[in-house]
């Protein structure tokens, strides 16, 4: 057979006796081989080594095929025996307690299976077809029985993919509960300066998650996109429970049901752990944000006590200034008396001095408050624009 196109996502060709059918899906290939029994290979199913299409199938051929085995299955569609196909049933399964049945196709035809590998890694599956009636079956209703049954088996192993990864995920996610749980204890009543300390603790942890989340939220997702699929299959398949035997939707809801449910819980426990981890980082922030209000208001006080203390400061100094600034006015005012009073000015140096120094004290301190306001309204910040409404 020639090799299919690079791009090709289907190939269906005849070899030999079998009809082959490759398929390219996101992850993973699927070969069927089909192959008509003819009546001698009828009468041999119901004793020793049933006959299998993968029997035509050279040996070197399929050990030369690519990437690793997910599931096989080995499926007989053949008449419901007259008498029953209790013999079919015991020659296939032999005393397994687990086969299933159903009935399908409208009730006419009975599916049975117990999804056990055998030696050779493949399960077995048979349809005991019904040939007459509302639920004969018609090869296009059989190819469609077909087709839903090695999907629900083919989806089904590509759902457990991702178990062992939940069963990882869940011995990591119960350290680091416990681990967030001591964190957020020690948040309460940790000292400032632990707090550094316990950030990078939680820095590390939050790490840690979303590396753990990063790689396995894909696997998650897809499981449960193929576990939607099989719940799909099972549901379009129709089955009505066989008396005293299980069908094959009980079998799923009792083997398969709890491993899906394993892997939602995995991914939910994982969404909640990084909301837990971000709500206790918000508590660290909101500390940390308090904390420093409350230095910052230390600091305003402080800054007040200090400016407080520069404003007294600065009235003494400015009374000192006014006193030296008078004194020297003054001694100023006494030379010009004293050249005055040669042209004829009345009073005396003393006299005139003393009646200068409150005049010079009132006018230097007018002056000093005038340049104190001054500044202190060049330094002001403008006010707000206020518009009518």
């Amino acid at each position: 057979l020639a090799a299919p196109a690079e791009d090709a996502a289907f190939v269906q060709a005849e070899w030999g006796e079998l009809s082959l059918r490759w398929e390219l899906h996101t992850e993973f290939v699927t070969w069927s081989f089909l192959r008509r029994l003819q009546a001698a290979q009828l009468a041999e199913l119901g004793g020793g080594e049933p006959p299998k299409a993968a029997e035509q199938l050279p040996a070197a051929w399929r050990e030369a095929l690519p990437g690793q085995a997910l599931t096989g299955v080995h499926l007989w569609a053949v008449p419901r025996p007259a008498g029953g196909g209790q013999g079919l049933l015991h020659a296939l399964f032999g005393e397994s307690p687990g086969v299933t049945g159903s009935r399908v196709i409208s009730h006419g035809s009975d599916l049975h299976t117990d999804l056990r590998l055998r030696a050779d890694g493949c399960l077995r599956v048979l349809v005991l077809t019904g040939e007459e009636g509302p639920g004969a079956a018609t090869p296009r209703r059989l190819g469609r029985l077909v087709q839903r049954v090695l999907e629900v088996e083919t989806y089904r192993m590509a759902a457990l993919l991702g178990l062992p990864a939940a069963r990882q995920v869940a011995r990591w996610l119960d350290r680091g509960e416990a681990e967030l749980a001591a964190l957020a204890q020690a948040i309460g009543s940790a000292a400032r300066a632990d707090e550094p300390a316990l950030l990078d603790r939680l820095t590390r942890l939050a790490a840690e998650l979303e590396g753990l989340y990063a790689g396995t939220h894909t696997r998650f997702s897809a499981s449960a996109a193929y576990d939607e699929l099989v719940r799909q299959r099972l549901a379009d398949m129709a089955e009505v429970r066989i008396e005293g035997m299980q069908s094959l939707r009980d079998f799923m809801d009792r083997r398969y049901a709890p491993a899906m449910a394993t892997c939602r819980s995995a991914d939910r426990r994982q969404a909640a752990l990084s909301a837990r981890i971000a709500r206790v980082a918000e508590l660290l922030r909101t500390r940390v944000e308090v904390e420093q209000q409350h230095s910052s208001r230390e600091l305003l006080a402080a800054m007040n006590r200090r400016q407080g203390l520069q404003l007294k400061l600065q009235s003494t100094v400015e009374g000192l200034s006014v006193a030296a600034i008078t004194y020297y006015v003054v001694g100023l005012v006494g030379y010009v008396v004293k050249g005055a009073h040669g042209l004829g000015w009345p009073l005396g140096v003393e006299a005139s001095m003393a009646i200068a120094v409150p005049v010079v004290a009132l006018i230097v301190w007018a002056g000093l408050q005038r340049l104190h306001h001054r500044i202190v309204d060049t330094d002001a910040p403008p006010p707000p624009n206020l518009q009518e409404k």
